[in-house]
């Protein structure tokens, strides 16, 4: 290998890896950090991959440059363990992210209270102030 090249991503596993085994602590940190941004930045009210990826060089918390697509995957990674969500763009059309909301099912009916006739006909209110009217369908798909 010629010493002025740098290997592919294909090979090395890019900035995921380090010695070709996977940095499982060097991604906690970097998605505790964008965490952080969505939760702060912009006063929570959203933040682009752009604005994550420049306070990410900003602050200097990656021993690697990321490109944006790679800042993109850590906050994918997020978003499928429903830790923040895309909410809105941007009038340019970026995604906004912001931190998710903390999703309940409890509600105020106990288990018995299904096998009574009227069950379907009545309104079911959960922890989080979300009601269910009557008419609504009350299972689950």
């Amino acid at each position: 290998m010629l010493y002025d090249l740098t290997p592919a991503k294909e090979i090395t596993g890019g900035p995921w890896y380090t010695e070709y085994e996977f940095d499982h602590e060097f991604i906690a940190e970097l998605r505790n950090f964008i965490l952080m941004c969505v939760r702060r930045m912009n006063g929570g009210k959203g933040v682009t991959l752009k604005s994550i990826s420049d306070k990410m060089i900003q602050a200097n918390v990656s021993r690697v440059t990321l490109s944006l697509e790679e800042v993109q995957q850590l906050v994918q990674t997020l978003a499928f363990d429903y830790l923040i969500e895309q909410r809105g763009v941007t009038e340019s059309g970026e995604a906004l992210f912001v931190a998710a909301r903390k999703v309940t099912t409890m509600c105020d009916f106990q288990w018995w209270d299904v096998l009574c006739p009227d069950f379907h006909f009545r309104g079911i209110r959960f922890e989080d102030d979300v009601y269910l009217s009557p008419h609504e369908p009350h299972h689950h798909s």
